[in-house]
């Protein structure tokens, strides 16, 4: 794919920003793994590299880099610590709502912040009881002269527990015109965020609880108008959480086949290498396919996304692909392994576990299926990518941002 979707300053980039990772995260991952909660230190200091703002212009101080520099970062913290990869993630999903859909005075006083590490942002749409059925939420705002009070409750929010900015949808009516979407800040009083809670995988991240007890926000707060909430939600899952998790996967997919690798050419056995034995062979050669085809369909999704071309199909594909294919190599990796793979002194466990996390954000699989099987019925509701594309489209990158 090097000179079809990449450039050099692509490759730059990723130089870059794998050298930060290898020199900055890895040595701080067994502290992670221990504590297992949010590393604020550590997500500030990425912050500050500027790569949060991949995607937000020039004009507000960001890289104005497009999708597929934003993959490469993403895709290459994952590749050492998928719950770095997760972090960039959650982060340039909190900044799509303000591209896409923040009033002039909201991008002027938010995106040089995000872009400058200042302002870690968040999106919390998910509630206990409604799940992924966005209609079904019941955190709620009421106006209230200048301002809104919202009460209720999100959960599986990324960066919850790090974040300065949380884009919050709650309800305002009912139906599916009845969402809002409003910016609250992290001090504002009438918000906390719930106890962290140890999770299977990516230490290091918080996907936590936010807590709203009428907590008043100034309706200069608000995204849009009101009923522009359910547009705000699912724009920002298509757009942005499809590719960025697929980008998370695909780092975590590289590091499970370089260690596997690594393991099955150190790994001597009946006097030779287990890499040498064909069963072996046979599976790593599966793994090779599987990442090569992740990959392709990844850079292929985020190519149009950055060309302001239809692509929702494709970025759901290459979420399907990359997910699944990544937790097979996971798996396939601990058969190479066998028991040296369940003790924590090599990384394969991490990478599984990890894995798991990136299956039901943005939709699981079977919602991918289902609407990929609406396209191929002809029954898909319209693209939200081209609705979006003016917004969408970026320049290709300039030297003085690789």
């Amino acid at each position: 794919m090097d000179g079809y979707f990449s450039s050099r300053l692509h490759h730059q980039l990723r130089e870059t920003v794998r050298d930060f990772a290898e020199r900055e995260v890895r040595p701080r991952i067994p502290e992670m793994e221990a504590s297992r909660t949010v590393h604020h230190e550590l997500s500030r200091m990425i912050a500050e590299q500027g790569w949060l703002g991949a995607t937000i212009g020039h004009e507000y101080g960001g890289m104005n880099a497009g999708h597929l520099a934003k993959t490469i970062i993403i895709e290459e913290l994952a590749r050492v610590s998928g719950a770095m990869g997760a972090m960039v993630q959650a982060s340039q999903l909190g900044t799509a709502k303000i591209v896409h859909f923040g009033s002039d005075e909201q991008r002027k006083t938010w995106l040089p912040a995000i872009a400058a590490g200042d302002c870690l942002p968040t999106i919390a749409v998910t509630e206990y009881e409604s799940g992924g059925h966005v209609l079904g939420m019941e955190a709620n705002a009421v106006r209230d002269g200048d301002d809104y009070i919202l009460n209720g409750r999100k959960v599986y929010v990324g960066n919850s527990h790090v974040g300065d900015l949380h884009g919050v949808v709650v309800r305002t009516g009912p139906g599916s015109k009845g969402l809002t979407a409003f910016l609250v800040e992290s001090d504002r009083p009438g918000f906390r965020t719930g106890p962290q809670q140890p999770a299977m995988g990516l230490h290091g991240f918080s996907f936590g609880e936010l807590i709203f007890e009428n907590c008043r926000v100034p309706a200069a707060n608000r995204l849009g108008d009101e009923g522009d909430g359910l547009s705000v939600a699912y724009s920002s899952s298509v757009l942005y959480g499809r590719a960025n998790l697929t980008a998370v996967s695909l780092g975590i997919h590289q590091a499970i086949l370089e260690e596997t690798t690594r393991f099955a050419t150190e790994r001597i056995r009946y006097g030779k290498p287990l890499a040498e034995l064909p069963t072996v062979k046979l599976k790593l050669g599966q793994m090779q396919s599987r990442l090569m085809t992740a990959r392709l369909a990844a850079y292929h999704a985020v190519h149009l996304l950055d060309q302001g071309m239809s692509c929702d199909t494709e970025l759901m594909n290459a979420k399907l692909v990359n997910v699944e294919s990544a937790i097979d190599s996971g798996r396939t990796a601990m058969e190479v392994h066998a028991a040296a793979g369940l003790y924590t002194d090599r990384p394969i466990e991490r990478y599984l576990r990890d894995a798991h996390h990136i299956f039901a954000p943005a939709g699981t699989s079977d919602i991918q299926l289902l609407r990929l099987a609406e396209v191929a019925l002809g029954q898909d509701k319209g693209s939200w990518s081209e609705r979006l594309s003016e917004v969408v489209r970026m320049q290709p990158m300039e030297p003085a941002h690789a």
